[in-house]
């Protein structure tokens, strides 16, 4: 179908001709290592704190386009020059990764967020396959042990809950660790890799997944249980969208249909029960019940959870073939495009208020960097490609 072909066109001249080149121009510290990221819509520093998962995203972002897409020595250098960094200021005495740095390396915030040892352990391990780096592998699956030995008590002392009075685990947990298994298979045993996928799967879509309504709630008890609270009863669409794409990912490779159909069904209730009827756009938070959020920002629209939505709808449609798949990725497509992305300086804007109207300039910042829109960018390119292929 021409729709096919016109549409992988745009997302791959979008990712190598305007995007990938943004980061390169502007991010680098040519003086004292790393990246910035804090960059304003024409790609200005405003702040030169570098904070660790967006170093190590950018690392791992490299790295794939260089072990995926081409060898370009210019891929690899830029990689390298955040790994070279990060091995020598990223990480405690003890080897947990630090949450942020200043700009020359001095550490500002200390290893409280298990997230720095996952984009450390991705990072790491896409630069050791693109480097051959034989360290860099070491420093891979250290923060992958890290990962696991932390998962059940991921904050550990720097956790501000009280023990045992509401005890909730996060999504985000077997979510991301699904996701970086599958990126750390090279390194990993296939009985051991085979295992973590399996019980984070059964995780995800056991515990989390809320059979009567199809949504992906974000807390629940040790046991799958909700709680009737702020925290039990909330629902991020982008992270169960995202997490819902991993899953059709795992599920691929072991060619279970019945697993990526049930996905499916999670990405579109997600999308019926998140999208903004009025202004359209797919709400940031959302209560299972209808009640207020504790989160102001609930109702705004970001960047990341339209992008992971277009990369899930996509991969819902090439396997399945399911028709509402394609219906809505042609509807959050067309918001996506038309809100975010930045036809005059290049890069995408991160943050819409509820009608759509921008919020912040920013094209980087303490929670945006080179990740989300790349790495979306290249999987709808390929899911495109794909989808062109089989049509013809």
């Amino acid at each position: 179908m021409k729709q096919f072909k016109r549409l992988a066109e745009l997302y791959k001249s979008t990712l190598l001709d305007n995007v990938l080149p943004f980061w390169s121009k502007h991010s680098l510290d040519r003086q004292y290592g790393g990246y910035f990221t804090c960059l304003d819509r024409a790609g200005n520093v405003y702040d030169s704190d570098k904070f660790i998962w967006l170093q190590n995203r950018q690392v791992w972002t490299y790295s794939m386009f260089y072990n995926r897409l081409e060898k370009r020595s210019q891929w690899l250098d830029i990689a390298r020059h955040g790994a070279e960094f990060l091995a020598k200021y990223g990480r405690d005495e003890e080897g947990n990764w630090y949450f942020a740095l200043d700009r020359q390396g001095k550490p500002l915030v200390q290893p409280y967020n298990i997230f720095s040892d996952c984009f450390a352990a991705m990072a790491f391990s896409q630069y050791a396959l693109a480097s051959g780096d034989e360290s860099a592998q070491e420093i891979a699956l250290q923060a992958y042990n890290n990962v696991l030995r932390r998962q059940h008590n991921p904050k550990g002392k720097y956790n501000k809950a009280y023990p045992g009075t509401r005890s909730l685990k996060s999504l985000a947990i077997p979510m991301i660790l699904a996701n970086l298994s599958l990126e750390m298979d090279w390194l990993l045993g296939d009985s051991e890799f085979e295992a973590i996928l399996e019980r984070t799967v059964q995780e995800v879509m056991q515990d989390f997944r809320d059979l009567e309504t199809g949504l992906m709630y974000e807390n629940v008890t040790p046991e799958g249980e909700h709680l009737d609270c702020f925290d039990g009863r909330l629902i991020n669409p982008g992270h169960g969208i995202e997490a819902m794409w991993f899953v059709m990912d795992i599920a691929h490779r072991r060619q279970d249909l019945d697993l990526i159909n049930q996905a499916v069904d999670v990405v579109i209730s997600t999308l019926e029960f998140g999208w903004d009827q009025e202004y359209q756009g797919i709400y940031y938070l959302m209560d299972a019940q209808g009640h207020p959020l504790q989160q102001l920002e609930w109702d705004q629209k970001l960047w990341w959870v339209h992008l992971e939505t277009l990369v899930a709808l996509l991969m819902g449609f090439n396997l399945t073939g399911r028709a509402e798949c394609l219906e809505w990725f042609e509807q959050v497509h067309n918001y996506t495009w038309n809100h975010f992305s930045d036809s005059e300086y290049g890069e995408w804007f991160g943050y819409l208020n509820c009608r759509g109207e921008l919020l912040l300039n920013l094209k980087g910042g303490k929670w945006k960097g080179c990740f989300h829109v790349p790495r979306a960018l290249y999987l709808c390119w390929q899911q495109l490609e794909n989808l062109d292929s089989s049509s013809e």
